[in-house]
């Protein structure tokens, strides 16, 4: 593996592991056993391998807010797009556990997020419009308005809840995981019918298992 993309891979540990505020370029430097000088010459800054992960956070975030386009969404495709949603936020979970700092400090960021946040709703939306026009979900235009805005509001915080709420003896790393895909699932089930509602009561059995 190159220096570059080991230095990346050194700091997303670190940071989901610490916390970045915590975590220097020294710090990084000595994990992987190298100068710092060396580690400059790749990235002048800390700030700049943190936009370098966001990119590669951001490409595979889009990849996971697709919604199939030749046929009507189903309920496979509402599990399918909150596991790889969660997934990614776990994998970057460095990012949302210190957003405000983050964005904060870098305005193309906060941009760049602002529109993740707005594929998330719309890739919810658009879900849920296709579940109600196959007569899986029974819910008015408005009401899946607030629900696709209410699924992005626990995806994007649920890290810092459930962090600030549980123990660590309460649930390991994919618990954090499967509790947050458990708890978008008991939003989206009143609005379910018939075999949709008894799949997602199956599904969040076999999470909270």
């Amino acid at each position: 593996m190159k220096t570059r993309d080991r230095i990346l891979q050194t700091s997303l540990q670190l940071f989901n592991e610490c916390g970045e505020p915590r975590i220097t370029t020294n710090h990084i430097a000595d994990e992987l056993d190298i100068s710092p000088g060396n580690l400059y010459y790749h990235f002048r800054n800390k700030d700049e391998i943190i936009s370098l992960l966001f990119q590669r956070f951001e490409r595979q975030m889009e990849t996971a807010l697709q919604v199939p386009e030749r046929r009507v969404p189903d309920m496979e495709d509402m599990w399918l797009y909150l596991h790889l949603v969660f997934e990614n936020i776990w994998e970057y979970r460095f990012l949302y556990r210190d957003l405000d700092n983050i964005l904060g400090r870098n305005k193309k960021l906060r941009i760049h997020f602002r529109r993740i946040l707005e594929r998330k709703i719309n890739t919810a939306a658009a879900i849920c419009k296709g579940l109600a026009e196959a007569g899986i979900m029974d819910a008015t235009p408005e009401e899946i308005a607030a629900l696709a805005q209410n699924i992005a509001v626990v995806a994007t915080y649920w890290l810092n809840f459930q962090s600030i709420r549980a123990s660590a003896a309460q649930s390991g790393e994919s618990g954090k995981l499967a509790l947050g895909v458990y708890q978008v699932l008991s939003l989206v089930a009143p609005f379910l019918k018939g075999e949709a509602r008894q799949l997602v009561q199956q599904l969040s059995r076999e999470y909270l298992a």
